[in-house]
């Protein structure tokens, strides 16, 4: 299957190569979109090396080509993936805003594709009633969530927050295709 996987800027990026590595090892094709804020955390040339694609970090990386890459993304997307998925990216998907290749993808997807969205995020953050509403309204929108666990968070607090186990990702993915 053609898996789309975004990426956003949260410490748990990291986590995001062992999940790629391993959609790759079950025979998936995956396409990784980054946030600019990802790239702080871990390497396009990480996840490039790992899912043997080029990774879309800017509208500026599809100039190769005349098509829109970002259109062609989600046409053949069978599954979008955001694992972790940001505060910010939770608001822009909800609010149908597209500052980034990640945003401009889920705007396009075709209906009937399914969005798998892992958060990850501070769990101020994720409690904040704003986050809740953008929430809400992705679910009402069709997609689905997994997480966020609880456990120690980076920022030093213990709480909810955490970016979920990637054998979790990986079973609701699996029961999603």
């Amino acid at each position: 299957m053609n898996i789309v996987l975004g990426i956003s800027g949260s410490i748990a990026a990291y986590k995001a190569a062992d999940l790629a590595s391993q959609l790759v090892k079950l025979g998936h094709e995956v396409h990784v979109v980054m946030t600019h804020s990802a790239t702080e955390f871990i390497t396009p040339l990480t996840l490039q090396t790992l899912t043997r694609q080029s990774v879309l970090v800017s509208l500026e990386d599809e100039k190769q080509s005349w098509k829109p890459g970002h259109i062609e993304l989600a046409d053949r997307a069978g599954l979008f993936v955001v694992a972790p998925a940001s505060a910010n990216v939770l608001g822009n998907f909800a609010n149908g805003l597209s500052p980034d290749p990640l945003a401009s993808i889920y705007l396009a997807l075709p209906r009937k594709t399914p969005v798998l969205l892992a958060p990850a995020m501070n769990g101020k953050m994720w409690s904040h009633p704003a986050t809740q509403r953008n929430v809400t309204q992705l679910m009402a929108d069709g997609c689905q969530f997994i997480g966020p666990a609880e456990g120690d968070l980076a920022c030093g607090y213990e709480g909810i927050g955490r970016l979920a186990p990637v054998e979790k990702i990986l079973a609701k993915i699996t029961s999603l295709i």
